[in-house]
């Protein structure tokens, strides 16, 4: 089962890319799932410059998406998109 990175996010994240200063081109975006207690798991996205040993790699729009191999587990199947709604802009896991 795979994973699916839309253009939307991919978009996205070259444009924070483009924005920061601080960024180089080698920065990935990073999908992850961590443990949240009695309110269930908790998803995050973060920005990284290292492709982590068994991280699913999936690329468009030339933008690479990360996810390690625990979290990949709960998101195989999943969509990662963006919301370019003007009063709610985030990034989505459908």
């Amino acid at each position: 089962m795979s994973l699916t990175f839309h253009s939307a996010a991919a978009e996205k994240v070259k444009q924070i890319i483009d924005e920061d200063p601080e960024m180089t081109e080698n920065i990935s975006l990073r999908v992850f799932i961590q443990g949240g207690g009695c309110s269930g798991f908790q998803y995050g996205f973060t920005f990284d410059e290292e492709v982590g040993d068994g991280d699913t790699v999936v690329e468009n729009e030339g933008v690479k998406l990360l996810v390690d191999p625990m979290s990949f587990q709960y998101l195989a199947g999943s969509e990662i998109d963006f919301s370019d709604d003007p009063f709610n802009q985030h990034f989505i896991i459908r």
